[in-house]
């Protein structure tokens, strides 16, 4: 379909020669006392040359890494991010015959840096670490080949898509009391394209239903064009594809006070000739993330609805890209890398006076 190839794996698993590619995971998280946690955690890949992002141009690499991860613990609706603005790798990262990337933040500048990982550890079973979470996830699933071939078409532009719907998840998080162990559920996208990044808008559904069905939905407007993409994996494994996808906001927004981006906060989201018909709300509402002249949000979802007449319930992810923003994000990167270096030399210099005074 659209000349693209066939995906195969485990080889398409790893990194292409394209000029854009993420590998995405997201997920609930539950401690023994029931405590709820969701995650994020995203791998970017980019050419400089070709992506059209104006301030990554400057870099003098051609393949070039950025990762963005969240921890949210939804009880006490706070919020852990982290926005890497350049991201180095270890030089043996996508050189196995399985997934492996080990990368770091180059601006974390002494040695006590935290090494972060995405890599499968076996069959079906994938392993992401970050400096807040360290997960083992088993897909329970196929692979969905998005489109039904893992070749998508929105507003003209073409992708190789792939997701595992079903993951179970467990693992360790960090919290203010320390590391605790967690139990869930959680969902992979791994997309590449060679198409460079433009500001259109797009909002993203990832939804996991209590019948085992999951459903991915996205609404995607550029400046002339409006276009869906829906695809649904049975509890059998079966897909289907239809073509009615309609997702309809609510009235509730969250209001950025640091870009003054307005993001729904409740969705309709219904296709008729599947008779499903869904309500899905926010479970936290501060999840904007700021990655130089991109703003988006990104955070968990609570699944309320029914299929063919039948009440389901849920979870789910939400990803809302390109929504205005009345502020110039770039200064906001810049006064970021200062005080990253700033504390970072600091720190550097205080770990140096004491080893010197422990030789001396």
């Amino acid at each position: 379909m659209f000349g693209l190839k066939p995906i195969k794996f485990p080889r398409d698993e790893s990194a292409h020669h394209n000029i854009i590619e993420w590998w995405y995971f997201n997920g609930h998280l539950q401690d023994k006392n029931g405590k709820k946690y969701a995650f994020m955690d995203c791998l970017f890949k980019a050419d400089a040359k070709k992506v059209n992002i104006p301030f990554l141009k400057k870099i003098p690499y051609r393949d070039i890494y950025f990762a963005h991860s969240l921890l949210s613990d939804l009880s006490q609706q706070k919020t852990e991010r982290e926005v890497q603005y350049l991201t180095f790798l270890s030089q043996d990262s996508f050189q196995r015959p399985e997934l492996f990337v080990n990368y770091r933040n180059p601006l974390e500048l002494t040695n006590n840096y935290t090494n972060y990982a995405i890599e499968k550890t076996a069959p079906q079973t994938y392993r992401i670490k970050t400096q807040n979470f360290d997960l083992t996830l088993k897909s329970t699933k196929p692979p969905l080949l998005e489109g039904g071939e893992g070749h998508i078409k929105v507003c003209g532009r073409k992708s190789y898509y792939y997701s595992l719907t079903n993951l179970s998840a467990h693992g360790l998080i960090k919290t203010d009391q320390g590391y605790s162990t967690v139990t869930g559920k959680a969902w992979m996208d791994h997309q590449w394209a060679d198409v460079s990044y433009r500001q259109d808008c797009w909002t993203w559904f990832a939804l996991q239903l209590t019948n085992q069905t999951e459903i991915m939905a996205c609404q995607y407007v550029d400046k002339k064009n409006q276009d869906t993409l829906v695809d649904i994996i049975s509890a059998t494994g079966q897909h289907r594809s239809p073509t009615d996808l309609i997702i309809t906001p609510g009235q509730e927004i969250f209001r950025s006070k640091l870009t003054k981006a307005e993001y729904p906060l409740s969705w309709l989201i219904e296709i008729p000739s599947q008779k499903i018909s869904l309500k899905v709300k926010a479970l936290i509402k501060e999840q904007e993330m700021v990655f130089g002249t991109i703003n988006y949000w990104e955070g968990p979802l609570a699944v309320s609805g029914s299929i063919n007449g039948r009440r389901v319930r849920g979870q789910g992810f939400a990803e809302l890209v390109g929504y205005p923003s009345q502020y110039n994000n770039l200064s906001l990167v810049k006064t970021k890398i200062k005080n990253i270096l700033d504390r970072e030399i600091h720190r550097s210099k205080t770990i140096f006076r004491k080893k010197r005074f422990l030789i001396f």
